[in-house]
Parts: C-alpha cells; structure tokens; sequence
C-alpha cells in the first residue's frame, strides 16, 4: 500500500484539500496555544483577581499552581480524545476540543473576582483552567497525528513544523495582545477588567477555526486503517510491551528537557521578566513578541533539516545546547528590554531544533490504530510534568533566592534528553501506515 493522503494528486504531490486542510489544523492549534499562553501572560492579573489579595507573591503561586493543574488534565485529555481520534477520526476529534478549548476561554473571561464571590472565584478558574488542559491534551496529540499523516514522507518534518509555527504563532498573539492591553490600558483598567477581553477575544476566534476545521478532509492512514480492522473492536491493539515500554522512555527522556526549556524560556520569559526584574510590562511584552519572531525562521528550517539529516542529530544538538546555555540565558535578563531579547532569542534559536523535528518523531513512535491515542497521552504526561511545573519551580526557587536551582534542574534535563537522542533509532522516512513503524 502508498502512503497517500486523501486528496493526493496522481503525481503524487498534496491537493489544494490537502493544504487547507493542513491549514485549518494549523490554524486552530495556533488558536488553542493563543488561549493557552493567555493564562501565563495575564498570570500576574489573574492572581489580582482569583486569589486572595493580602500576599501578592502567594496570590502568584496560587496561580502557577492552577496553572501547573491544568496540565494535570492533560494526560486525561490525551487518554479520551486519542481513542476518539483513533476510533472516529482525526478531523471529528480536531473540531470537539476546539470547541471545548474556546468554550473555556470564555468562561475565563466572564468568571467573577475574588471581591464578588470569593473563593468560588478560585475554584471556577481551576474549573476552567481543568477544561482547557482536558481539550489541550486531546487537542496537541490529534493534530501532530493528523499532521504527520497527510505531510509527503520525505517532508513529513518540515510539513509537521507547520503545527509548531502555528504554536509560535498563538503565543505571539497572546503577547502580542498583552503588549497592545498593556500600552493602551492603565495598570488599574488593565487589573480590573482588561485581561478579560484577551480571553473574550480568543473565544470568538475559536469560531472561526470550528469553520475551517469542519471543510477539512481525513487522513488516508487513518482511513485506511478503518477498512482494514474490525469494526467491532473496542479499542486499539496495543504494542508489544516490550516495543511500548522502551517507546515510552525514550519520549518522556526527549519531553522533558524540552518541556522546561519552552515554558521557562519562551512563554513564561516575559512574566517572569516583569515579576523578578522589574521590567517595564509593556516593554517585556514587546521584547518577547520580537524574540518570539525568530522562532517563525528557525522553525522550519530545522524542520528541513531534520528530513534531511534525520531526527537523531537534531534531538541531540537541542539536549547539548540547551545544557550549555541554561545559566547564561537567565544571567542575561535584567531590567532593560533588549536583554529579555537576548536571553530569549538564544534560547529559542536552541529549543527550535526539537521544535522543528519532534511532532514528526512523534508521530513517527506509534502504528496508526494507536498514534492519536499514544502521541496524546504520552505527549500530555509529559508536559504536566515538566511543562506544568516548569513556571511554578522557577517562581519559587526566584522567591527563595535561589533561582541557580531551577537553571540546575533544567542542565539536567536537557542531558537526559541528549541520552535519548543518543539511544534512540532514526525513524525519518517512517512508513506511517505500518503496522510496526519501518525507517526508510
């Protein structure tokens, strides 16, 4: 059998439908990180209003914490909607958790102040918080599976980079979006309700890629795979366990350098400039939209790279780098704007090397009757993890004055996920509609 998508033209090259239908993958995951990423941007007037005013730096850690719990969702969200992608589709699966994931924005933005309800303020916001990380979950693993199964094999990284510009592209807009609130808002409007229209804003985009998504086609490999299985089986088969365990140790070792370099160095930076630095809040914001940029160029070209190269030396490339550069780039930041700039710059030039390679590789792990339902649930631990916490620990070991701790822990990540990139077998060219996944 070919490795076709549905809507491949007779010379082999993706249809128009093919593309739009990448398109609207892509577009809807930038949307779902626009709504993600909001929650850490506005994480300081989040804090004002949800939480208990009296201690500021308590308020905060409250917030990282429901932060750090909407991540707990994830695996949850990863685990429900990966058997809906596997057993219904990738394209049903992609249109439930963006509407989910805007439904969560909303309420978001309409949930009441601590002064007005008190602590039910609190516990509405982790109730929100729960939703989104649910569809998130859901939502990440679906989309590097439907993307990675309509990309052409020997491109299939630089396509799936695609989903990860997309990434930069919703946190871009998030900060963007702070940076404009910040300029045009005083702090006292900004505290008090202009953090709401960011939320507000993103559940109405959330409309426009439920449209997209419902005119966009279903992937051959998972079309394919229907015909071929029974119809009454009542879930995926699983992989031998020998083949699952090692799977899911090599991926857990890559997530989790990665996980603590994106959060810490890439969505969190500007905040976390502000909070620890004193840095003028819209400068901050502005300086990290810049930086973030970059990320719009060195994406796909590592993306290139890797179906060149292969996934190995990019994966290995990131766990060094990131290794070497931890305590500069946070030695970097002081008050002025451009050093956020820096610091981010150098530290997303690096993280753009897995940034680049890893929705492929992941994809690249599972057999098809199983990929939404492996990438997801995996992907999802991983991130509540490393991702989750990642925000929280730095707050705290900044708090204590010893953030030397928090740059420690992620030089010791990132080696773990130099090992994996090591250990594990190159798997560019990847037949995706293999019962057991073949290297080209």
């Amino acid at each position: 059998m070919t490795e076709l998508t549905v809507g491949t033209e007779r010379d082999g090259r993706p249809s128009s439908s093919t593309r739009s239908s990448l398109r609207a993958a892509a577009i809807g995951n930038a949307l779902e990180w626009f709504d993600w990423t909001l929650y850490g941007a506005f994480s300081t007037y989040l804090a004002a209003n949800f939480f208990a005013s009296g201690d500021p730096t308590s308020a905060l850690l409250a917030t990282l914490a429901v932060f750090a719990g909407g991540f707990l969702a994830r695996p949850l969200g990863g685990l429900l909607f990966g058997r809906i992608g596997d057993r219904l589709g990738r394209k049903f699966t992609l249109v439930v958790t963006m509407s989910l994931l805007a439904s969560a924005s909303l309420a978001i933005a309409l949930i009441p102040s601590y002064s007005q309800i008190g602590a039910w303020a609190s516990a509405l916001l982790l109730l929100a918080r729960l939703v989104q990380g649910l569809a998130h979950g859901g939502e990440t693993g679906v989309a590097y599976t439907y993307a990675a199964e309509i990309a052409p094999r020997d491109r299939r990284a630089l396509w799936t980079s695609g989903i990860m510009i997309s990434v930069t592209v919703g946190v871009m807009a998030a900060t963007a979006l702070g940076a404009l609130l910040t300029a045009v808002l005083d702090a006292e409007d900004m505290s008090s309700w202009g953090w709401r229209l960011g939320f507000g804003i993103g559940a109405i985009l959330g409309l426009f890629a439920l449209w997209m998504r419902r005119h966009a086609v279903e992937t051959a490999a998972f079309e394919n795979q229907s015909e071929r299985i029974d119809p009454e089986r009542s879930a995926p088969a699983p992989l031998p366990r020998r083949q699952l365990i090692r799977t899911v140790a090599l991926i857990v070792m890559f997530f989790s350098g990665t996980n603590v370099v994106y959060y810490a160095w890439i969505v969190f930076a500007p905040s976390n400039a502000v909070s620890n630095h004193n840095m003028d809040p819209s400068s901050a914001f502005i300086a990290g939209l810049a930086a973030q940029s970059l990320a719009l160029v060195f994406i796909p070209v590592f993306g290139k790279m890797s179906d060149r190269f292969g996934r190995r030396p990019m994966v290995i490339a990131f766990g060094i780098g990131a290794a070497l550069i931890a305590f500069p780039v946070q030695a970097l930041v002081g008050a002025s704007a451009w050093t956020l700039f820096l610091s981010m710059a150098i530290g997303i030039f690096v993280w753009s090397f897995t940034a680049g390679t890893f929705p492929a590789l992941m994809a690249e792990q599972f057999p098809t009757r199983s990929r939404a339902l492996g990438v997801g649930v995996v992907s999802s631990f991983c991130a509540a993890v490393f991702g989750g916490t990642a925000p929280y620990l730095n707050a705290w070991s900044s708090s204590i004055g010893a953030s030397w701790i928090f740059q420690a822990y992620i030089v010791i990540l990132a080696l773990v996920t130099a090992v994996a990139g090591i250990v594990m077998r190159e798997t560019r060219g990847a037949d995706l509609t293999a019962e057991v996944m073949q290297a080209k």
